[in-house]
């Protein structure tokens, strides 16, 4: 059953570029301004210009507190906090997809220059503060050679990784801060060419299934659908045999899933497709229903088409679910966390994003964290930046964020691949927003 949209964003005043001269669309929420497609030989391109964080730190809303928790990493992308409140950071840096054209020999180059010149850990990471204070005193290799990890969960005594090729587990005693011996595969996962390698990864409320989120081998079909099997879909689990089925599809990039609490219902950020102009398409959030397809490669955001697909499918464009939340085209969402009452006052319901940042249009967008507040189980409002400044108006940019993870205890984890730090956000008084759950 598609959920009804609760709310409309029209009466939000129009944000103006940058040259003051034509509108911007409104991007975000249940109904997103869609322009028409605008394709040329290449996208305009502005890159992150990387630069140290020195004496600065990313900014936060009045009330809150955030510190550098760990520095010095190897690509951290996401972080899973464990039932003792240690955290472990999934380090590393994959794909090998060639390139098609000669657009995209162009365009890696360029993007390259915004990202970290440290070679990916392939590793986990764990940070501890054994006295509470805020200070992650410990930080030592829990695991390595692994496969560019991304995707973290845990159930019951285990813990799951999602590396490039293969769904992995490790069994786990609380206050271990080394594995006790090389993972046990779950089962393998797609990865021929891995165009879009990430392979995000949560568990179910009752801990028996697993869902992995896996990414297109291309933009928009080029290499042929044949590449494209169990692609842009996210698959079903089973934690104890490793069996799985195709749960959802025609989910280009679905970089980060999460399970409401309460309702146990998957949600997920998804990246979109490009080259189609700098507004098109958003990036988005919403529930993934069982079964239900999602529009790619032939249409985006519910019906509309896509005109470079051949040969189309109109019963599939017929069947196409509209996402439930914009959050704004090419922002690379790559994090999603529910609060769950853990940050307190107006960010107690909702989730979550963090936008790595755009490279593929004039004036960036992304490179923060926003919070989208919820009301009855669903988006209900616009987004309100959390952690921002990671990026100055003239281009310098100091980091850019990936995964964010809750700690009940009352924290949000940020990963920041850029300048390899994770970084911790509180409430100012420092009190905890609740007890921890109890771990199960």
């Amino acid at each position: 059953m598609k959920h009804s949209h609760l709310f409309t964003l029209a009466s939000l005043t129009v944000l103006l570029a940058a040259c003051g001269a034509e509108p911007q669309p409104l991007q975000y929420g249940a109904n997103p301004d869609l322009p028409e497609p605008k394709r040329g030989l290449l996208p305009n391109m502005t890159v992150a210009k990387p630069a140290e964080w020195g004496d600065r730190q990313p900014t936060v809303p009045e009330g809150y507190v955030i510190s550098a928790i760990a520095t010095d990493l190897k690509i951290p992308r996401q972080t899973l906090v464990l039932p003792n409140g240690d955290i472990l950071v999934a380090e590393g840096r994959g794909g090998n997809a060639p390139a098609l054209k000669p657009k995209d020999v162009i365009a890696d180059i360029i993007k390259a220059r915004g990202t970290s010149p440290v070679e990916g850990g392939d590793r986990l990471t764990l940070l501890r503060d054994a006295d509470g204070d805020g200070v992650y005193e410990l930080a030592t290799v829990f695991a390595d050679d692994l496969n560019a990890p991304y995707g973290l969960a845990m159930i019951g005594d285990t813990i799951y990784v999602a590396n490039q090729d293969e769904l992995v587990k490790f069994e786990y005693e609380e206050g271990q801060t080394q594995a006790g011996g090389p993972p046990e595969t779950v089962t393998e996962l797609p990865s021929a060419i891995n165009h879009h390698w990430t392979k995000a990864l949560t568990a179910s409320a009752d801990g028996r299934y697993l869902y992995v989120g896996i990414g297109s081998n291309s933009n928009i079909t080029e290499r042929g659908m044949t590449a494209e099997v169990d692609r842009a879909v996210v698959w079903q689990v089973d934690a104890e045999t490793g069996a799985h089925k195709t749960y959802a599809t025609g989910l280009r990039n679905p970089t980060a899933l999460a399970i409401q609490p309460g309702s146990g219902e998957l949600w997920a950020v998804v990246n979109e497709r490009d080259e189609i102009g700098p507004d098109l398409v958003p990036d988005y959030l919403t529930f993934v229903q069982e079964g239900g397809f999602y529009g790619w490669p032939y249409s985006y955001w519910g019906q509309h088409v896509d005109d470079r697909v051949r040969p189309q499918d109109p019963d599939k464009v017929a069947a196409a679910i509209t996402p439930d939340y914009a959050l704004g085209s090419h922002v690379a969402a790559l994090g999603v966390a529910f609060s769950d009452g853990a940050m307190g006052g107006e960010f107690s319901d909702g989730v979550f994003v963090g936008k790595h940042g755009s490279w593929n249009r004039a004036e960036p967008v992304g490179y923060k964290v926003v919070f989208v507040p919820f009301s009855d189980g669903r988006p209900s409002g616009p987004p309100v930046d959390f952690v921002a400044g990671f990026r100055d108006e003239d281009g310098t940019t100091r980091g850019r964020p990936v995964g964010v993870t809750v700690d009940p205890r009352g924290a949000l984890i940020v990963a920041d691949d850029l300048s390899n730090t994770v970084w911790r956000v509180t409430r100012a008084e420092g009190g905890q927003a609740r007890a921890p759950s109890p771990p199960g």
